[in-house]
């Protein structure tokens, strides 16, 4: 109830504030920002009561008082925030990396890898057959002969199969969960981002060689190799940088590390290399390279300040939904959805076997995999660029699925989490350790 009235009196205050006269330019984003940060925060405690992730209260603050519904942030200014909303993604693809352990990943390489071809390769043909299934009523394949339904169909699956390390981490980070079930999650999304990106690159090159779209799509694909291939690189040489600067300089890791996420961001622009595959790497050579504690104390100031981090992201993506265009789209977006975890479900049972996994593994992971976000963005911007017309109704589509991905993936992760008995046992993990150093006594999956 106390949550109920904090939010009524923010909004009620802003409403005065704005009756007496509207800020102008950046003084109007900076009001919108503060207010969409403490209601997002009142709203994540509410759903913290409930039982439910926090990050789904953000995302539902953002989504009420953004421009789709009663618009107290209103476009202008959540376009004005884009920065922060990079930085937050740059801070929590670094966090991502650096959660990774070179020792638990030779260890179980193998084994992911497995995992996620498969349930990357079943969740794909799921969404082609789904597609097909409904291409009267899909607008991008409406009036199209087989060849191009297909090839769109597959160029839109290729992208609808991501999943999100944004939701991944928060999810992780909020609960302390880190047990088998955890760390799997978390490799697979990881492993996953890079595998979608290099399939999208293939599958955009097969579309326009069946479908030349006349718009230079050549360059486009020269820019998307670049942008994966370049990031593995640029990363590790920042990675390596940093871990030479902490030999020397100890203090200050806090601004420390913000400084780090937003040079990496910077320096990912300047060079057009993917900016979350970048920091990822980054923070994963980070702390596999740094000499003693120097990488762990850098993580886990970064940790300390993962909480308002998770708020800024999770509150602007929620301010970003368009509601009105998910409730036309629904007759569409629904099946793809379902679509898409049921062949999340039969590939992580496939892939799952394969790799080895226990059964009780393998009935929990796919339920941290339904969340996405984030990498499709970029990949459907590339895919309008070489189809303005098909890849303008691909987005608008995609974007829609990512609405109602997003949260339910958030709550079925948590409560995956939860069944397998992980978030309980976290209070004795030790937080200052990677997730592939925690858990040393809980038995790992057969790479073979």
């Amino acid at each position: 109830m106390r949550r109920l009235v904090i939010l009524a009196l923010l909004f009620g205050g802003i409403q005065l504030v704005l009756m007496a006269g509207p800020a102008e330019g950046s003084g109007e984003a900076l009001l919108a920002f503060g207010f969409l940060i403490l209601a997002a925060y009142s709203v994540g405690e509410l759903a913290k009561q409930l039982s439910q992730p926090k990050i789904v209260g953000y995302l539902i603050a953002g989504a009420i008082f953004g421009p789709s519904a009663l618009n107290v942030v209103p476009t202008e200014s959540v376009d004005q925030l884009d920065a922060l909303s990079d930085l937050a993604i740059a801070l929590i693809a670094f966090l991502a990396g650096a959660e990774l352990d070179w020792g638990e990943l030779r260890k179980r390489g193998i084994a992911l890898m497995r995992l996620t071809g498969a349930e990357l390769g079943v969740t794909f043909l799921t969404i082609v057959g789904t597609l097909l299934a409904m291409r009267e009523f899909v607008p991008f394949l409406q009036g199209t002969n087989m060849l191009v339904t297909l090839t769109f169909a597959g160029l839109f699956a290729s992208m609808a199969i991501v999943h999100s390390p944004a939701v991944t981490m928060a999810l992780l980070t909020e609960s302390g969960a880190r047990g088998p079930v955890a760390r799997t999650t978390l490799g697979v999304v990881l492993l996953a981002d890079v595998v979608v990106v290099l399939f999208f690159s293939g599958a955009l090159a097969a579309a326009r060689a069946l479908v030349p779209s006349g718009t230079g799509g050549v360059g486009s694909f020269g820019a998307t190799v670049w942008e994966i291939g370049g990031a593995f690189p640029i990363g590790a040489l920042l990675g390596g940088a940093v871990a030479l600067y902490l030999r020397f300089v100890r203090g200050e890791r806090f601004l420390f590390a913000i400084l780090v996420t937003f040079f990496g961001l910077e320096i990912s622009r300047l060079l057009h290399v993917e900016t979350l595959l970048t920091l990822l790497v980054a923070g994963f050579v980070t702390e596999n390279v740094a000499l003693g504690d120097t990488g762990r104390a850098l993580r886990h100031a970064m940790e300390r300040s993962a909480a308002p981090v998770f708020v800024i992201f999770f509150a602007l993506a929620g301010a970003k939904l368009e509601l009105a265009e998910l409730a036309q789209l629904w007759p569409i977006v629904i099946p793809i959805a379902l679509a898409r975890m049921a062949g999340i479900w039969l590939g992580s049972q496939i892939g799952g076997r394969w790799a080895g996994l226990p059964p009780g593994e393998r009935n929990n992971i796919w339920l941290g995999l339904v969340s996405q976000a984030g990498v499709a963005i970029g990949l459907v911007t590339v895919a309008g660029e070489v189809y303005p017309a098909a890849g303008g109704d691909m987005r608008t589509i995609l974007l829609a699925v990512i609405a109602v991905n997003t949260p339910l993936g958030a709550i079925l992760f948590r409560r995956a989490l939860s069944r397998a008995g992980e978030i309980n046992a976290a209070g004795a993990a030790d937080a200052s350790t990677p997730l592939g150093k925690r858990e040393s006594g809980a038995a790992e999956a057969p790479a073979g």
